[in-house]
């Protein structure tokens, strides 16, 4: 499962996001969730309040160039997957 913490300071982040406004240009279709139960691999997202409850912490990068990953966020859950080999495949959340 992908429970993720939106950081305030990058520093703080385990990588960085980009969100792009198409999934042609995304590394990573992901959906969200309500419930971190219903969140799955990489591609599944809950975002959680508690950064100590979360597996990944993300900071929205407002630059795409200083991202570690592109993502598009689509609402179908049918629709998620990584677009692009990338070196977070795998690391984000886990089944």
């Amino acid at each position: 499962m992908a429970k993720i913490y939106v950081e305030t300071n990058k520093y703080n982040a385990d990588f960085k996001v980009y969100e792009v406004n198409s999934k042609y240009d995304a590394d990573l279709i992901v959906h969200f969730v309500d419930s971190k139960y219903n969140a799955k691999g990489d591609e599944i997202w809950f975002v959680t309040d508690n950064k100590y409850d979360a597996d990944k912490k993300i900071f929205y990068e407002s630059n795409k160039y200083n991202a570690d990953l592109k993502v598009y966020f689509t609402k179908s859950k049918y629709d998620v997957k990584w677009v692009k080999s990338h070196k977070l495949k795998g690391r984000i959340g886990w089944d």
